[in-house]
């Protein structure tokens, strides 16, 4: 029933992809620009960053960060910027399912793991309305078969824009901006994002988790920027 409401919907109501404007049946992205996505190629396992060679970073191995192990979807450039921007801030909602299904491939490893979305500052949802990371992560968790947490950890500190501050600048910014309830003794903590740039608020979030018993925290993100900024 569900494939033929699709069917109809495609026929009846069809959706005109969001990159190239060409119609796209039922979907929000045709076959083609799906296909013609930029991808990632060798990247560092830890924190995913371009790196010509599937080996550590000079950067994680000078300094690890609290997390394990990244994998990004995508490279943070057009038109991938374009989709997540349009979920973020143009409240484009009906795009975190496509956004979602891009990371579905990437599954951690079974066993005693929980998804957790990087929480937005209260303030910040009340002006946005949703948090993003969340909506991405509601239907990545039902595909992979793990328990979803949405207010295990919350975000605690209104910190400045990272977009807006210099590298240095941005890991003393996230300090002590997070806040867990109850523990994660001994488990996998999935965390959960759109866009990684720095690492800086991965690496606080993973910090305050192990604080509270995580064995491992991995992260799962959509995109990932070409370099540090």
């Amino acid at each position: 029933m569900e494939a033929m409401a699709r069917i109809l919907a495609a026929r009846l109501m069809p959706n005109e992809c969001f990159v190239c404007g060409q119609g796209a049946g039922s979907a929000l992205v045709c076959g083609a620009c799906r296909e013609g996505l930029p991808r990632l190629a060798t990247v560092c396992p830890v924190c995913a960053i371009p790196s010509g060679e599937d080996l550590i970073c000079g950067s994680c191995q000078r300094a690890a960060p609290a997390f394990d192990a990244t994998a990004a979807a995508l490279p943070y450039v057009f038109p991938v910027d374009r989709l997540v921007q349009a979920l973020k801030y143009g409240r484009r909602l009906a795009l975190t399912r496509f956004l979602s299904g891009l990371l579905e491939p990437l599954a951690p490893p079974q066993g005693a793991a929980v998804v957790v979305p990087m929480p937005l500052h209260p303030g910040r949802l009340r002006e946005r309305g949703f948090n993003q990371a969340a909506e991405i992560a509601r239907p990545l968790a039902r595909a992979w078969g793990l328990q979803l947490e949405t207010g295990a950890v919350e975000r605690i500190r209104d910190t400045a824009p990272q977009a807006s501050l210099p590298w240095l600048e941005r890991r003393r910014n996230m300090r002590g901006a997070f806040r867990c309830h109850g523990s994660f003794e001994g488990r996998t903590v999935v965390v959960v994002d759109d866009v990684m740039t720095t690492g800086a608020t991965l690496d606080e979030l993973a910090r305050t988790l192990k604080s509270h018993g995580a064995a491992r925290v991995v992260n799962r993100v959509v995109a990932r920027t070409p370099s540090p900024v």
